[in-house]
C-alpha cells in the first residue's frame, strides 16, 4: 500500500467579507472551504473537480500554506504544517512547489528564463552560482526547450512554452509534491495533451506527488488516480478515477459526468451549466446541493450529509446513497 504523503483532516478556510450597505460595511463570513478531509498517497494524482468557485484553489493554497486554514489540519510526510508558523515552514516549502494556470503572470516579465528557474534554488540557499546556472540547463532540456532559451525573458515565448517553464522551475528545487492549479485551461488545445503528458512522465521519473485542480473532467480522468468533487466548499463524493467516471453516485457528480462535452453543438459543457445555476450562498441547512438535486428529501434540507465510505474506496455525501 502507498504511503500517504499530504493528509487533510477536516481543513476549514474562512474569509472575512465586508458589504457594503448604505455608507456603512456589515462583516460576513465566505466559507470557502469548509470541513474537507481526503489523502493523497506518495507518487500519485489525486483530482479536485467543481465548478468556478468551489473552493479548489483555495483548498491547494492551503496545503500550500498560502492561506492560513482557519480549522482543521494539514499533514505532510506525517509532520503537521497547517498550524506551524510561517518562520518553521521554509523546509516544507522545498518539497511542496506549485504550477499555476496562468503562465503569462506567474513569471517575471523583467527576469530571464535562468533567473527564473534559479531563484527558488537561491531561495533555500540550495548549490553554488554555477551549479545553479547548471541545473537550470537540465531542467529546460528536460521540460522540451533549448539552453539558448535560458537567456531570453518570457515574452519572447508562447503559453505553452511559458508554462513549461513554469514547470522547470518547480522542478529546481527537487520537490516531492506540487500542486497543479488548472495548469492548462489557459493554453490552446493543441498544447494541453503536451503538457499533460510531461506532466505525468515527469511524475514517472522522479516519483512526483500530484495535487490536480481542473474543471476539465477529460482531462482529470486521464492524469488523476483518484478524484475528489467538490461543492460550494464541501466534498461531495471520492473514489478512484476509473470508478467514479464509470459509475458516480452523488447527483451532482453525475450532472458534471454528463456535463463532458462531446461533438455536439446542443450538448451543454460544464461551463454552461456553471452559468446557468449562478453562484449560490454557502449558507445552505442541509446539503449543500439540495436546490438543485432532482431527489431532493426532507433530509436533505434539513441535515448535512457526512462524506461516508459506501463501498471499498468509494466515499458520497449523499443521504440517498448507499442508504
Amino acid at each position: 500500500m502507498s504511503e500517504i504523503q499530504v493528509e487533510i483532516k477536516n481543513l476549514k478556510v474562512w474569509f472575512k467579507q465586508k458589504s457594503p450597505k448604505l455608507l456603512s460595511f456589515h462583516p460576513g463570513i465566505l466559507k470557502a472551504v469548509d470541513d474537507v478531509s481526503f489523502t493523497i498517497k506518495k507518487g500519485k494524482t489525486f483530482g479536485l473537480v467543481g465548478e468556478s468557485g468551489s473552493g479548489k484553489s483555495t483548498i491547494g493554497k492551503a496545503i500550500l500554506r498560502y492561506h492560513k486554514p482557519t480549522g482543521g489540519e494539514i499533514y505532510f510526510n506525517g509532520t503537521e504544517i497547517g498550524n506551524k508558523p510561517e518562520k518553521e515552514l521554509l523546509p516544507f516549502r522545498k518539497k511542496m512547489q506549485s504550477v499555476f494556470q496562468d503562465p503569462y503572470s506567474s513569471l517575471d516579465p523583467s527576469h530571464t528564463v535562468q533567473d527564473i528557474i534559479c531563484e527558488p534554488m537561491e531561495i533555500h540557499h540550495m548549490y553554488q552560482r554555477a551549479e545553479r546556472k547548471e541545473r537550470a540547463r537540465e531542467l529546460i532540456q528536460v521540460v522540451g526547450l533549448k539552453e539558448q532559451d535560458l537567456l531570453k525573458y518570457p515574452h519572447e515565448f508562447s503559453g505553452g512554452q511559458r508554462q513549461r517553464i513554469s514547470i522547470a522551475r518547480a522542478l529546481s528545487v527537487h520537490p516531492e509534491f506540487i500542486v497543479c492549479d488548472e495548469p492548462i485551461s489557459a493554453l490552446d488545445v493543441s498544447l494541453q495533451a503536451q503538457i499533460v503528458q510531461m506532466l505525468q512522465d515527469l511524475q514517472q521519473e522522479y516519483g512526483l506527488t500530484y495535487l490536480f485542480i481542473s474543471h476539465q473532467l477529460q482531462v482529470v480522468q486521464k492524469i488523476c488516480d483518484t478524484v475528489g468533487v467538490l461543492y460550494l466548499g464541501s466534498l461531495m463524493e471520492i473514489a478512484d478515477a476509473e470508478h467514479l467516471y464509470g459509475n458516480p453516485l452523488h447527483p451532482y457528480t453525475k450532472m458534471l459526468i454528463s456535463s463532458i462535452p462531446v461533438p455536439d453543438p446542443r450538448v451543454k459543457t460544464l461551463e454552461h451549466i456553471v452559468t446557468e445555476s449562478g453562484v449560490q450562498s454557502r449558507e445552505i441547512s442541509g446539503c449543500k446541493f439540495h436546490n438543485r438535486c432532482p431527489g431532493c428529501m426532507q433530509q436533505c434540507r434539513e441535515e448535512v450529509p457526512a462524506l461516508r465510505e459506501v463501498e471499498p474506496g468509494h466515499f458520497v455525501a449523499c443521504h440517498r446513497c448507499g442508504a
